[in-house]
């Protein structure tokens, strides 16, 4: 029996030392996971503090930034305190292939996580650029080269009502040819869409037959809840047999759509050689005169029923609508009499 009493205390010995190691383990795993827990809770307090920008800045992220040079530029800008804690909550976040490039507005006293959201949802700065209806292509071209939030050269000048008169949000440094490229791709989705939907028995074969149409009824009035009506007028006098006869089609064959400046002279009124002069073509001129909007688009293919053929300025900036010629020319004695009195 004396010969076992060694083995046991061995045995004894690497169970205490064995005990110890596992207390120590468990120790460790408890300091450790508390550790976790506070410094978890310490970034979440660090991230959703307030930052130290006293106004709101404005910030531009360059295509291509990873998250170090982000994070340093935002230190670098004021608009947070300490990049690491920036870069360590993008990380643990799973975030940091996810910051988009940009222009941002950082509001005043913003947190990491505020601006985190922000530069992860892409919130930037958009600025508007507005093409007003019934201009023409090279006009839109003048529009777009003049704005300073664009970038890029156009190269060519698109045909003429190929594009959509919007006001377009885009961020600074987007390029001219794809606003260009945006007009295009919206104004062949609208006319494929009102296409489907059209009025029955239209005088107009083809969807660039009713851009065609779009353009004259746009240039005809600058009231909108008039291009009804005015298209009304044309769609009754083609399906007549009746010439267009609009002015905006003459200036159009004589200065390519840019303003004229004065009247129509009696010899351009009479010029038959001008492809565009309604008084001397029938039905449509061979392209269209401007850029038209959805507005003037849809009015050509759906009118409203009416039975005018005929429109004159009624001295208030809108028109004089009549069915018959007599009617008509009383209503053009009216205006000439409106002009004499201003005159």
């Amino acid at each position: 029996m004396s010969e076992q009493k060694p083995k046991n205390i061995k045995s004894g010995l690497l169970g205490k030392i064995f005990l110890g190691l596992l207390l120590l383990l468990v120790a460790g795993v408890i300091f450790a996971t508390a550790a976790a827990w506070f410094s978890w809770q310490w970034l979440q307090a660090e991230v959703a503090d307030a930052g130290p920008a006293e106004s709101e800045t404005v910030i531009t992220l360059p295509r291509g930034a990873g998250l170090n040079a982000i994070a340093s530029q935002l230190e670098r800008e004021g608009v947070i305190e300490d990049a690491r804690i920036f870069r360590v909550w993008v990380t643990m976040d799973g975030g940091d292939r996810e910051l988009q490039a940009g222009e941002y507005a950082i509001p005043a006293r913003s947190s990491i996580l505020d601006i985190y959201e922000q530069l992860r949802d892409g919130q930037t700065l958009s600025y508007p650029v507005t093409v007003p209806e019934g201009r023409t292509s090279a006009m839109i071209v003048r529009i777009l080269n003049n704005s300073d939030v664009l970038t890029g050269e156009i190269t060519n000048i698109p045909e003429e009502g190929t594009l959509l008169p919007e006001t377009y949000f885009v961020q600074r440094g987007t390029s001219r040819q794809e606003v260009l490229a945006r007009m295009r791709a919206d104004q062949q989705a609208l006319i494929d869409q009102l296409w489907e939907g059209r009025a029955e028995n239209l005088p107009i074969e083809t969807p660039e037959e009713a851009i065609i149409l779009a353009s004259v009824v746009e240039k005809e009035t600058g009231v909108a809840s008039e291009r009804p009506l005015v298209a009304s007028v044309f769609v009754n006098r083609l399906s007549r047999g009746m010439r267009l006869e609009s002015d905006p089609t003459i200036i159009y064959g004589i200065t390519g759509g840019e303003p004229l400046g004065r009247g129509i002279r009696r010899s351009e009124l009479d010029n038959a050689d001008n492809p565009y002069n309604t008084y001397f073509v029938d039905g449509l001129p061979p392209t269209p005169i401007a850029n038209p909007g959805r507005d003037a688009i849809a009015a050509v293919l759906n009118p409203p029923d009416t039975d005018y053929l005929f429109f004159v300025a009624d001295g208030t900036g809108g028109h004089a609508f009549a069915g018959t010629y007599r009617e008509h020319q009383r209503n053009v004695a009216n205006w000439r009499r409106i002009e004499r009195e201003r005159r």
